[in-house]
């Protein structure tokens, strides 16, 4: 089956500081989301529609340091709030080469997600992770629709990823590396 777009991802150097910008941005709060023990990381959630969102994601400074490099190349993150990936859902889930098949839970959530075993996905983060929610809920499922919705997703790379991708939002092109996401708001049109 093709991929199908699932979430965009900020990344912080603090939760506080990626939830202060994107609230800003967006004129919206977030869903309060949670911490994922298997990266030691916590998160905030906005809905683009009933099974896409954003995730502001950081490293938890209260949780224990995994064994292996977190998600989304967190552990090198360094800067203001910015997009640094996106995930896609995968059925079935096969983990592209160099990575790791990892099943998390927060909450009545259970996934599972194919994670670079650098920690960091090919083209510079452009290569989507893949995940599988199963059988279970969403996180969507319960979040309040704020009216964001993502117009076009931009991953440009000198070597991008090649996908099984119908989504007509996505576009790839061979350029310098650069990841934008366009986003509709009730207030106008916001870029990450």
């Amino acid at each position: 089956m093709p991929l199908e777009l699932d979430h965009l991802v900020v990344a912080a150097e603090t939760l506080p500081e990626g939830e202060a910008m994107l609230t800003d941005l967006f004129r919206a709060p977030p869903e309060p989301g949670g911490k994922h023990a298997i990266m030691g990381t916590h998160n905030r959630l906005w809905r683009l529609t009933a099974r896409e969102y954003v995730e502001l994601i950081a490293i938890d400074p209260q949780a224990e340091a995994p064994p292996y490099p977190r998600w989304f190349g967190l552990d090198d993150f360094r800067g203001p709030p910015r997009l640094v990936a996106w995930v896609c859902r995968a059925k079935p889930l096969k983990p592209p080469p160099g990575s790791t098949i990892r099943e998390a839970a927060r909450g009545d959530l259970h996934w599972r997600i194919a994670i670079p075993d650098s920690g960091q996905s090919d083209s510079d983060g452009l290569d989507p992770l893949r995940i599988d929610w199963g059988t279970g809920p969403h996180p969507t499922d319960t979040m309040p629709d704020l009216g964001l919705r993502l117009l076009r997703l931009d991953l440009h790379h000198p070597k991008p990823p090649k996908l099984d991708m119908k989504d007509p939002r996505i576009s790839i092109s061979k350029s310098d590396p650069q990841l934008a996401a366009h986003i509709s708001t009730p207030f106008g049109k916001v870029t990450l």
